[in-house]
């Protein structure tokens, strides 16, 4: 059926029905034929008869004429022939075949097709017309192999341009993809012409095209040899126009890679090619091949290809890299020579007024704020910038050897700069001699220089920022207060200036201050790295660890791996209670800094605090490796071997913080614990009474030596009883624990500050974890004369996987293990011996 209906549109299109009048056609008509032409015709529809009926009313305007063809009322001509008529034919009506009249009448159909009415609703049961849209009749397209050809050749256009703006966006490896796939579709192409017997017809340019931003693709990916490649197939080809352009690229290429002999010969190659009319061209190639010069170390040849775009063609690179290489050759006079002529350069530029938005007129105004950020200005503030880079470097490279002294030299620059058109670098370049006074740490002379400077100026605010940044190193917070409140009170917009400040107040304890400086200098720089670590610090200090978390954790890309930001994160974390987080903060900050024994440290105490002891004593471990005077990590090891029945190795550490702390009593009690429960009675006596000769008033040593004097039998117990008594008596019943070994400090478990007063939960509740733990397996080891005070409950939370450990073999008198020595209880007159 579909194949019948499309057979009667193609034949109904055969058909010549031209409702059109063509130019030559409107000239041959009437006057009468024209004013016709102005009256309705006759709507034709798809299916209706060939024939025109006239209207009721159509009065033919042409007589008829016998012999003579017919011509309707309306000026169209059948497509069917007629009879003459015999009789009955009367003109005033229309065409009506007669009575009587030999003639065969077409079929006739309707004027209007069926269901269809111009003036009502069309006939439609199914409403498929409101649902599904007719689609428009389409041209079908010409499929030949041109057609063809010219789809593939803008397909591969469209890929070059997406590979072009994939680079430009920094997506070097999809602008490579589609500089590849174009390529694969250009070889197709070539292909396709040849089978179809259009070679001849190729568009070299588009293989020039694609072959080129191939090339480049690969030079960005840093695949150079594919890249050197794909140039030497380009420039082979002579077809391809200014193909010798490209030997540049080549030559940037051998730089890149270190092969300096390639690139000046590639260099060289394209210069020779270039002709002399394109002088912009020959003079950047020139300094290429001098840049490769000074990378080679070949001075000479430099400054002759210099000193020649000097003379031609100068600007303030070429003549930046000409000092360079006069410093290299030690010449003054040709320092001095080469300064006057980079400061003669001109810059070009016109007055920045026209960029002031305070004109005087409305116009102006507009105008101005039109061409405020345009690419013109932008380029503009680009190249005074480049200038001023290269002019403030080169007067810092000259500066100490064109003169005997340094100072003499930047004053010889500061002059030269003042009688140029650069005159406004000469204060930015007595800053910079202030700076270099601070390099060489000449604090007087650089105080001195930055105090010269007038005040109610630009320059006097930068001076005054280094001043407070000198005092601060010094030490003089006042000082620097005082120069860095220049910032606040002429409101300038310096985020270095309230950075320094910020850092003044903060050393002085006014947190609040310091944190709306730093967010001060944020407002102004949103990505300053110091005002937001500085910022994170001092919330830090005020206990808003989640702000300051925050804050340490807007650093990303490199400035997120550097051991400042990590350390902060993962104390941070420790702070607000997610140890797994902080331990694997931790665990990066190890892998960029391993041998870190603070870090170690802090892992160690996380893994004990969580119960992991064998985790704990690794990093502990690690930590006494790296930095072996650490009194805390001493303290935890020595406790740990305490614990686990291993008294040996905690003598080693504890001699090692007696000798580091010889006037602190509880490293001498522990060294002498350690010798009394390893059953070296004799040594440990010795060392209890010179403990108590050099600390007569500590009570704990005294009962250790009332306690073994008794055990051993020797008459001095009861001149110690005596001597504790009248000590006892003179604390008037103050606790032991605060000196004795029955407390952390008093036994040498007590942790040492050593990091300043901010201490977290978790590391203090581990200190108070492990002390009991000890103090429980002191009471209930070998030894019956522990020494401990206050027993305590065993802490069974962790649990070796290894095992139980086994019973060291008793060396010494052994007591039972629920054997009470002394406790809290006061000793009486009745149980001292006589």
């Amino acid at each position: 059926m579909a194949t019948a209906i499309q057979e009667e549109i193609v034949e109904f299109k055969s058909h010549d029905f031209d409702l059109s009048f063509s130019a030559e056609e409107n000239n041959k008509t009437k006057i009468p034929d024209m004013a016709r032409l102005s009256t309705p015709k006759p709507i034709m529809h798809l299916g209706s008869s060939t024939e025109f009926q006239r209207q009721g009313t159509a009065v033919p305007k042409t007589p008829y004429k016998p012999g003579t063809g017919y011509r309707s009322g309306t000026g169209f001509k059948p497509t069917t022939s007629f009879k003459k008529p015999e009789t009955g034919f009367k003109p005033g009506t229309g065409f009506r075949p007669g009575t009587g009249v030999d003639f065969v009448n077409r079929p006739m159909t309707a004027v209007r097709g069926a269901g269809y009415t111009s003036h009502g609703k069309p006939f439609d049961p199914l409403n498929q017309s409101a649902s599904v849209p007719t689609p428009p009749l389409e041209i079908q397209k010409e499929n030949t192999p041109e057609e063809k050809i010219k789809q593939q050749e803008a397909k591969i256009m469209q890929l070059v341009e997406e590979a072009c703006m994939a680079q430009c966006e920094g997506d070097n490896r999809k602008g490579l993809t589609k500089a590849k796939e174009a390529s694969n579709k250009e070889r197709s192409l070539i292909r396709m012409q040849e089978q179809s017997g259009l070679g001849d017809h190729h568009n070299i340019d588009l293989t020039y095209a694609v072959l080129f931003t191939l090339a480049n693709q690969y030079a960005a990916n840093e695949l150079y040899t594919e890249a050197i490649n794909t140039y030497q197939m380009i420039i082979k080809n002579r077809m391809f126009s200014n193909a010798h352009r490209l030997k540049v690229n080549m030559g940037n290429i051998y730089f890149k890679q270190g092969h300096y002999q390639m690139a000046v010969k590639m260099y060289r190659m394209a210069l020779d090619q270039v002709p002399s009319s394109q002088k912009n061209l020959r003079i950047k190639i020139m300094h290429n091949i001098a840049l490769v010069f000074i990378r080679t170390g070949q001075w000479e040849e430099a400054v002759s290809s210099l000193e020649y775009i000097m003379s031609e063609q100068a600007c303030h690179r070429a003549g930046l890299h000409l000092i360079v290489c006069c410093r290299a050759l030690e010449d003054r006079d040709r320092m001095k020579t080469t300064f006057s002529l980079l400061l003669s350069v001109p810059l070009d530029i016109e007055d920045e007024e026209k960029y002031n938005l305070e004109q005087d007129s409305p116009e102006d105004v507009l105008i101005a704020t039109a061409i405020q950020n345009d690419d013109l200005h932008n380029y503009e503030i680009q190249k005074r910038r480049d200038a001023e880079y290269c002019i403030l470097t080169a007067a810092k490279l000259i500066a100490p050897l064109i003169e005997d002294t340094f100072s003499e030299g930047y004053d010889w620059c500061v002059a030269a700069i003042k009688n140029s058109e650069y005159g406004k670098l000469a204060s930015d370049l007595e800053i910079n001699k202030a700076v270099m006074f601070l390099k060489q740490k000449e604090l007087l002379e650089a105080i001195d220089t930055l105090k010269a400077f007038e005040k109610d100026s630009v320059i006097a605010i930068n001076a005054a920022i280094n001043l407070s940044f000198i005092y601060y190193l010094q030490g003089d917070y006042d000082n620097a207060i005082k120069y860095g409140e220049v910032v606040k009170t002429t409101n300038a917009k310096n985020p270095d200036g309230y950075v320094n400040y910020g850092a003044c107040l903060m050393v002085k304890g006014q947190l609040d201050e310091a944190v709306s400086c730093f967010q001060k200098a944020l407002e102004y720089d949103p990505t300053h790295f110091k005002a937001i670590f500085n910022l994170g610090l001092a919330l830090k200090r005020q206990g808003h660890y989640m702000e300051a978390l925050n804050c340490f954790q807007r650093f990303s890309g490199s400035l997120a791996l550097l051991p400042a930001v990590v350390y902060q994160v993962a104390n941070l974390l420790e702070l607000i209670g997610d140890n797994e987080a902080a331990a694997d903060t931790f665990q990066q900050l190890l892998g960029l800094v391993p041998t870190d024994a603070k870090a170690l440290q802090k892992l160690g105490e996380l893994y004990d605090h969580e119960g992991d002891k064998q985790q704990a004593h690794h990093y502990h471990n690690d930590s006494f490796r790296y930095y072996p005077a650490n009194l805390s990590v001493i303290d935890w090891l020595g406790s740990y071997y305490i614990e686990m029945q291993v008294v040996e190795k905690a003598l080693t550490y504890f001699e090692k913080a007696a000798i580091m702390q010889p006037n602190e009593p509880k490293w001498l009690m522990m060294v002498a614990g350690c010798h009394r429960r390893s059953g070296n009675m004799h040594k440990a006596l010795t060392l209890y009474q010179e403990i108590h000769q050099q600390f007569p008033e500590n009570a704990e040593c005294l009962r250790f030596l009332v306690r073994l004097c008794s055990d051993l039998g020797m008459r001095e117990a009861q001149d110690y009883i005596m001597v504790l008594k009248k000590t006892r008596k003179g604390q008037r019943g103050s606790r032991r624990t605060n000196s004795g070994l029955s407390s952390r400090g008093g036994s040498g478990f007590s942790p040492v500050p050593e990091n300043g007063p901010l201490r977290s939960p978790v590391h203090s509740g581990n200190r108070n974890l492990r002390s009991s733990r000890l103090m429980q397996a002191h009471h209930s080891a070998g030894s019956s004369d522990s020494g401990f005070a206050q027993p305590t409950t065993t802490d069974i939370s962790y649990t070796d996987p290894l095992g139980p450990q086994p019973l060291r073999p008793r060396t010494g008198a052994g007591k039972p293990l629920d054997f009470d020595d002394f406790g809290n209880e006061e000793l009486g007159d009745d149980l001292l011996p006589e």
